[in-house]
């Protein structure tokens, strides 16, 4: 029976984990769900205790601190848990021989570029979200070799905050709303991430380590996926699209997201839906249902 720990179990990712392990168990596998009130990662100590006491094959954190506003501020707080506590974990599973998949951004990129980015291209980060998850990046493949990092973009679910439940939010509350249409990515479905994962942990392949991009399939800017969410719902919210300058941020948003998702399904071979498919999918099985 292969052991694997699951971190920020509570989140997006960690939930959407745990529906696609309900949805198609792994039986030769046990894991084992942990969030802050089980496990403090950003506690060194704490990690290497646990580690101690525990033995795992695989470690996927899903944990991180994404308040990219907040960031700009609470720069010690992103610190610990993107960049800190990425290193406790890696450390703790080198120690056992473990797997370690680490969930990162495209925020590693500047944002000013003008084709998909692959895993091989220059990385530049514009705030501090993005340059503590590159050292989380860093720090992984330093204390551990057998390190897999994910990249990843416009992550929504039917879980925690994100961008889908904003917009069914304001649909209920406003009549008209403003949202940007001069960013340009690739809305990727939590849960379809979640299935790349435990594809890449059924595939048994050794010796493929590295970094991997995934998003869902396609592009859009924010105002056309704000469309596409008030056409699913049936929403009569009127939007606008408006250009960045429009809104005040504290922190620098990529203006283009896009992910090359070549190397991660030659490799293993990972399904990538269209992202206006994926969300469909969601939401006639989750969104709606959550939101009444």
């Amino acid at each position: 029976m292969r052991k694997i720990l699951i971190t920020g179990a509570n989140g997006q990712l960690g939930s959407c984990l745990k529906q696609q392990i309900k949805k198609n168990p792994l039986p030769d596998y046990e894991f084992v769900f942990t969030d802050a009130q089980e496990l403090d990662i950003t506690d060194k100590l704490l990690v290497a205790t646990y580690f101690f006491d525990n033995k795992f094959d695989c470690v996927i954190n899903c944990a991180a601190y994404t308040a990219v506003d907040k960031a700009e501020s609470e720069v010690d707080t992103a610190q610990k848990l993107n960049a800190d506590a990425v290193k406790y974990l890696a450390k703790g599973c080198d120690s056992q021989g473990s797997v370690f998949i680490h969930i990162s951004t495209d925020y590693v990129f500047s944002g000013e570029e003008e084709s998909p980015r692959k895993e091989t291209d220059p990385i530049a980060p514009i705030g501090v979200y993005g340059k503590t998850k590159l050292e989380g990046e860093r720090l992984a493949f330093e204390e551990n070799k057998k390190t897999y990092v994910i990249r990843t973009a416009w992550l929504y679910s039917p879980y925690g905050n994100n961008f889908v439940k904003t917009m069914l939010r304001l649909f209920g509350e406003k009549e008209e709303i403003n949202v940007i249409n001069d960013q340009l990515g690739s809305p990727t479905n939590a849960l379809d991430l979640a299935g790349a994962i435990l594809t890449i942990i059924r595939s048994g392949k050794k010796n493929n380590y590295g970094i991997y991009h995934y998003s869902n399939e396609g592009q859009c800017t924010w105002y056309e996926f704000a469309e596409e969410i008030k056409k699913l719902s049936g929403a009569k919210t009127k939007i606008n699209p408006v250009p960045t300058s429009a809104y005040f941020t504290l922190a620098k948003r990529p203006k283009y997201s896009l992910l090359d998702k070549t190397k991660i399904k030659a490799t293993f071979g990972v399904s990538v839906p269209e992202w206006k498919e994926s969300l469909k999918g969601v939401f006639g099985k989750y969104l709606i249902k959550k939101e009444k």
